[in-house]
């Protein structure tokens, strides 16, 4: 036993000392692209195919929102993308939202979802959707009564959890199911592909792109492994979304967001921008820091950034190359890259890459029909 503890300690030395030796040399050690692994599978929410066809239902229903308008398929919709296609989010009716809807393509892979990693599982992320209040905006309680009185439904979450009837805490573990069958078909992917042995998948400007981002243009500092995110904060300096100096309902969403979260009443009547993950931490230090997004299936889930604020990969890659904006805690990580047109056109033909060749699209499902009254109780 104690000489295998040896050998373990012996190797991993021995690793410490390539990765010094490295950093020494100046040479940065980031993980590689990977293509994606088997979708983890929490232990306490197993996938079955009935959960996953009930959560595809709900996915699209309409009567889990504040009015009946705003299911989760409203602001990520298959032909856009998974995401909503606006530079800021439709929102709730009446409000205004104030991000940019992110896809749920390869959520099932992210440790930490919305913008500032606030949940750690889809299926906290799930009523942080529904419940918010420029979102779906609904009240748990209501939401839960009106799945009681549709008989299909009472039926499908007897049989799928075993319940006498619908509860919202397994509406949200079935929806979560469901999302985690939204993921890229690796078949699909030229890079993973290419990475698994097809070396014709990639043409030559693609593999000049992947040779950019590995090197001179080094993406791979921060998207790298196989979602290419490392799911940490940065603030690129990214410039602010403009509605949240003139339009008043962007105004009022922006500081009521604030007040939500926390914020000293001076930063939240003042509020001149999204503080990004200083909402979570109060650290001063993370202000305008926002969680690394995967470049995966990218090609069909602009306009990009926490706020829309470029509507294609060339203006993304541009930013990058000028060493992005401003920002007040700006990442050491941005600095001009000096590429050539050339360059840039064959970094964003990688990047596109890392898509599928034809956008993943889920036909609707059929949905339940009207309420039913219950029966009156037996005396």
């Amino acid at each position: 036993m104690k000489n295998s503890n040896m050998l373990k300690l012996s190797a991993l030395a021995a690793s410490l000392v390539v990765v010094l030796s490295a950093t020494a040399a100046g040479k940065n050690v980031f993980p590689s692209l990977t293509p994606l692994p088997p979708v983890p599978i929490p232990k306490d929410n197993p996938q079955t195919p009935e959960k996953i066809a009930l959560g595809k239902q709900l996915f699209w229903e309409s009567r889990l929102s504040g009015d009946g308008s705003m299911p989760c398929v409203s602001c990520h919709v298959p032909g856009l993308g998974w995401g909503e296609g606006s530079q800021i989010s439709r929102g709730y009716p009446g409000t205004k939202h104030w991000r940019n809807s992110q896809t749920i393509i390869n959520s099932a892979y992210y440790n930490k979802l919305f913008w500032e990693g606030s949940v750690t599982s889809l299926e906290a992320q799930a009523p942080s959707a529904a419940e918010g209040g420029v979102a779906g905006n609904g009240d748990r309680s209501t939401m839960e009564m009106r799945l009681r009185f549709i008989p299909e439904y009472v039926e499908s979450f007897k049989k799928v959890f075993g319940s006498p009837w619908p509860r919202m805490n397994d509406a949200y573990r079935a929806i979560a199911s469901y999302q985690r069958t939204v993921v890229s078909d690796a078949s699909k992917v030229p890079f993973d592909r290419y990475a698994k042995g097809d070396k014709k998948a990639l043409n030559a400007s693609q593999l000049a792109g992947m040779k950019l981002f590995n090197g001179k243009a080094a993406c791979i500092q921060c998207h790298n492994g196989a979602l290419a995110s490392d799911e940490k904060y940065y603030d690129i300096g990214l410039p602010d979304f403009p509605g949240f100096k003139d339009e008043p309902l962007y105004q009022v969403t922006h500081r009521w967001e604030n007040y939500q979260k926390g914020v000293s009443e001076q930063k939240y009547r003042g509020a001149d921008r999204d503080y990004g993950l200083y909402f979570r931490t109060k650290n001063e230090k993370d202000i305008g820091k926002f969680r690394t997004p995967s470049l995966r299936e990218v090609k069909y889930t602009g306009p990009y950034m926490h706020n829309g604020v470029f509507k294609t990969l060339q203006e993304v890659v541009n930013f990058y190359d000028g060493g992005g904006g401003k920002g007040t805690n700006k990442t050491p990580l941005m600095k001009p890259l000096n590429l050539s047109a050339q360059e840039k056109k064959d970094l964003v033909s990688f990047i596109e890459a890392l898509s599928m060749i034809e956008p993943l699209i889920h036909d609707d499902p059929k949905l339940p029909g009207d309420y039913q009254p219950l029966p009156a109780p037996v005396k």
